[in-house]
């Protein structure tokens, strides 16, 4: 047999053994059609693995051949692993993050799904030595999405041994397309809308199962549509005047033509005022209790303030109250323009640490409102991780609550708050970027 010949061997044994894994992923999973019809089978020689970039599912023939030897199982697994990479939007937004730990995070939170589903189809000989990898992180990560396991790997980072024994378990794909899927802005919405009909189907798969519960923490993840710290702050804008030429209701024909015919003199004048909406005034209330450490608090209060600075959002003169209070009121700083909160950034100093009530800070700004304070309160910014005793009764303003990270622990947030996630990984990235 001439190298040719056993060059097509190989392709087509590859084929089979490919059509076989995902006819098997389809048996045992019906609800992965849509998401299996998406991603395009493509051979890729000198690949030396699988490969995906939310468009296709690449394979290397030879490896494909090398896998089944390993054991049959483990073509339709790493076809699965692969897949549930592109469900989960695993590969985009891949250039914010640091790539080798997101890799990692992700390759165990797409492997610990297929553990827990527990299908013999995709089991593999060495998958209790996975399971009790993993049994020393189960007790800190409370929802094995890849986002909680990059976290705690950010703040335990893994000796290069340890690091070097997860991927060679739980990597079995390869991710040298991923940056290639931030291109493919369609696919990004596409995977979206078919996860989104995946955790719909996945009720009747899971009435046959108790295993899935990290598959509908990870689509909850993956589908969930989490405000933007940004677009909620245009909340707390209001109408006002400002004293600038008013472009869209200038008329620059007549106004060049009076000063070419005439020489100085414009047939029309640009109007003074302009209706523009800016922040001008609303509260911050920082929690300064013991667990919200004075770095994270004052970072916060940078991005609050570059977001509004760059997006050139206040009016000359504003009336922001920045409040500190744990379980009561310490200081109210009134801050009347922009270099007075420059000023409170670089020099303010915070007080507290004690325990966490919200109820007083409230307090506090009603009655600044019923003093008459404010000429315009638009709303409460509230700084806080999250574990406080809430009002009972909802304030007639609108409320955000910024929360320092997810976490499934802490009281609910009742009806009447804006809840917003800002990380204190995005807090350091937002910083370096400055």
């Amino acid at each position: 047999m001439t190298e040719e010949d056993k060059k097509k061997k190989t392709e087509e044994y590859a084929l089979r053994l490919i059509n076989l894994a995902r006819d098997t992923i389809i048996v045992n999973m019906r609800f992965m059609d849509v998401a299996l019809n998406r991603l395009k089978v493509e051979k890729k020689e000198y690949l030396f693995g699988v490969a995906t970039d939310g468009e296709h599912f690449y394979y290397d023939p030879t490896e494909i051949l090398k896998l089944y030897d390993r054991a049959p199982e483990y073509v339709a697994r790493t076809y699965l692993h692969s897949l549930l990479h592109c469900i989960f939007n695993h590969n985009f937004g891949y250039e914010e993050l640091d790539q080798e730990v997101w890799d990692l995070s992700c390759d165990i939170a797409v492997e610990n799904i297929i553990m827990e589903l527990d299908l013999n189809s995709v089991r593999l000989p060495d998958d209790d030595v996975r399971q009790i990898k993993l049994k020393g992180m189960r007790r800190d990560v409370k929802s094995f999405t890849a986002d909680k396991i990059y976290k705690y790997f950010l703040v335990n980072p893994l000796a290069k041994v340890d690091r070097e024994a997860f991927m060679s378990l739980f990597c079995l794909d390869r991710h040298i397309y991923w940056k290639k899927a931030e291109k493919y802005e369609i696919s990004n919405a596409a995977w979206k809308k078919i996860s989104e009909r995946i955790k719909a189907d996945i009720k009747t798969f899971s009435k046959n199962s108790t295993h899935s519960e990290s598959l509908m923490s990870n689509l909850e993840d993956a589908t969930r549509n989490k405000p933007d710290y940004r677009d909620i702050l245009n909340r707390f804008c209001t109408m006002g005047e400002e004293l600038s030429v008013n472009d869209e209701e200038f008329d620059y024909i007549y106004y060049t033509y009076g000063l070419s015919t005439y020489g100085n003199m414009p047939l029309v004048e640009p109007l003074e005022f302009k209706d523009v909406k800016k922040i001008k005034d609303f509260a911050i209330v920082l929690d300064t209790s013991a667990s919200c450490r004075g770095d994270i608090i004052r970072s916060f209060l940078k991005i609050t303030y570059g977001i509004l600075k760059d997006r050139d959002n206040f009016f000359n003169h504003i009336n922001v109250h920045i409040i500190q209070s744990d379980n009561e009121v310490h200081k109210d700083t009134k801050i009347v323009d922009q270099a007075g909160f420059d000023e409170f950034i670089k020099k303010g100093k915070l007080l507290g640490f004690g325990g966490t009530d919200y109820r007083p800070a409230f307090e506090y700004v009603d009655k600044l409102i019923e003093d008459e304070e404010f000429d315009n309160f638009k709303g409460l910014i509230y700084f806080t991780d999250g574990y406080g005793i809430y009002p009972e009764k909802a304030p007639e303003y609108d409320c955000m609550f910024a929360f320092l990270s997810e976490d499934e622990r802490k009281p609910e947030v009742p009806w009447w708050a804006i809840p917003v996630v800002i990380d204190t990984d995005q807090i350091e990235k937002s910083e370096k970027g400055k």
